[in-house]
């Protein structure tokens, strides 16, 4: 799962010329696989991640914002994730890369199901962005106290040092480490670039490993890149747009060939699932320099509209999917979890108390095009439903209070920019109804079966080897707590 790609920016030779980039690897792959065409993700990282790990809206797990600094909460032991389906159906389960779903000891890979797990605590806002290089390329500001005088500052603690939290840490002997951090060293673009480096390299050795054992595996990678923000690091440009993240684009499609490479080379092609897809739109806020851009769908990261959850996706498995053909079949992804969970025979490990939104798309898989079995999906900003997809309709939802008959309905295929809504008068008059009926039938669940609240505690619990001004952090932080 790559940061940020929407629709169009992977996979797809016939756009290289619109985009200003190649992902020559990628492309292969697609040739190889099958491409979603209607992928549904979240709007953002970590709700699109807790979906693909919960088969749940994420608004059900109480885990529906992405958050770079320490906030105490995260993903709760209670959800069961893909990882401990598979886990214990006899998988090997490994995670490597962004986790992003707390910063709380539950809520950490290594608590999540995974048997072997090395991963950032946060994201690219802290890992990327809040640093002095960050600011010296003018993608964040105030986070560098020497940036400014401090005349009047009488709380140190406000502005995050970026360097103060928890970076990247590992599972060994079935303990957490933080790895790669000296106490009292800066963070910096260079050490970013570092741990991308450290987890495509460790990724493959993981590879490696489980190919020669004689169990199925789970390896889930999660690449930070192609996200960053800076152009100073980069030696030599290979993309007409030129744009930080283009050129990081076509690193992790370097990346992607190393993987793809690996296993062909280890003999495992054959019965082994490949995906490779985006998580959500592009960061609209950063297009100018990134070279990102909403081609093809308007909208990007943390918005409901087609351009911030639609994205590529493509599926190679040889042994039973047709390499080079298209599904335009409705896809979520929550349906990964129950998917896989069928095809690796470890339906009866997905817990029946609780909604799990993730439909069984193996059908799709086997069979192909026509044979999918979703034709709808609830899109939401954080924990806020904005939008709802009928097969190829799409309500905006009105205001608290308005006739819903007055929303903006759009058909897809005639206006997949979500610029001109339909007449109301010709179809509000039976889609609007139609459209409540659902969003009530959705709501009326939520009564049976509560959304959950994300877990609480305190930040950074069971990692061994905590820094001096990493403790301090977690000190100031929980004076700010309700005191027992």
């Amino acid at each position: 799962m790559l940061d940020d790609l929407g629709f169009g920016e992977i996979g797809s030779k016939e756009l290289s010329v619109v985009r200003g980039y190649d992902t020559p690897n990628i492309a292969s792959l697609a040739k190889e696989s099958m491409s979603l065409q209607r992928m549904y993700t979240e709007p953002s990282c970590t709700p699109t991640r807790v979906a693909m790990m919960t088969g749940r809206y994420p608004s059900r797990t109480g885990t529906s914002e992405a958050k770079a600094t320490v906030a105490g909460d995260g993903l709760s032991g209670e959800e069961v994730t893909i990882a401990e389906v598979l886990r214990d159906a006899g998988y090997y389960t490994s995670h490597v890369g962004k986790w992003h779903m707390g910063d709380i000891e539950q809520a950490y890979a290594s608590n999540q199901g995974f048997m072997h797990a090395e991963f950032p605590i946060h994201q690219q806002g802290q890992l990327a962005i809040m640093h002095k290089d960050g600011e010296i390329a003018d993608v964040a500001r105030g986070v560098n106290p020497a940036g400014a005088a401090q005349t009047f500052t009488l709380d140190t603690h406000f502005t995050p040092n970026p360097a103060d939290m928890v970076m990247g840490v590992e599972l060994r002997d079935g303990k957490l480490y933080e790895v790669d951090m000296e106490a009292g060293e800066d963070w910096n673009q260079t050490k970013y670039q570092e741990m991308n480096q450290r987890y495509q390299t460790n990724a493959l050795k993981q590879l490696r490993k489980l190919a020669k054992q004689d169990k199925p595996f789970f390896l889930n990678y999660w690449p930070l890149l192609p996200s960053t923000f800076t152009r100073t690091d980069i030696k030599k440009f290979r993309t007409l747009n030129g744009g930080v993240w283009a050129e990081n684009i076509v690193k992790v499609d370097d990346w992607v060939g190393e993987i793809v490479n690996e296993v062909n080379k280890l003999g495992i092609a054959e019965n082994t699932i490949i995906v490779v897809m985006g998580d959500n739109g592009p960061f609209m806020q950063y297009r100018g320099m990134s070279g990102g851009d909403d081609r093809v769908y308007r909208g990007g990261k943390t918005n409901h509209l087609e351009g911030g959850v639609r994205v590529n996706a493509y599926i190679r498995w040889p042994a039973a999917i047709e390499g080079g053909t298209y599904v335009e079949d409705m896809i979520h992804v929550s349906d990964f979890y129950t998917t896989f969970a069928r095809i690796a025979g470890a339906t009866d490990n997905i817990p029946r108390d609780r909604i799990i939104d993730g439909l069984d798309q193996t059908g799709i898989f086997l069979l192909g095009e026509t044979h999918g079995r979703r034709d709808y999906v609830h899109i939401y900003e954080g924990p806020l439903l904005k939008s709802v997809v009928k097969n190829k309709y799409k309500m905006h939802l009105a205001a608290p209070g308005d006739n819903p008959i007055i929303a903006p309905i759009f058909d897809l295929y005639r206006d997949s920019r979500e610029r001109r809504p339909m007449d109301g008068i010709k179809y509000g008059v039976w889609a609007g109804g139609q459209f409540v009926a659902m969003i009530k039938r959705h709501e009326a669940l939520k009564k049976k079966y509560p959304n959950r609240p994300p877990a609480h505690d305190t930040p950074y619990k069971g990692i061994e080897n905590l820094r001096p001004e990493t403790k301090k952090l977690v000190e100031v932080f929980t004076l700010g707590l309700p005191q027992k």
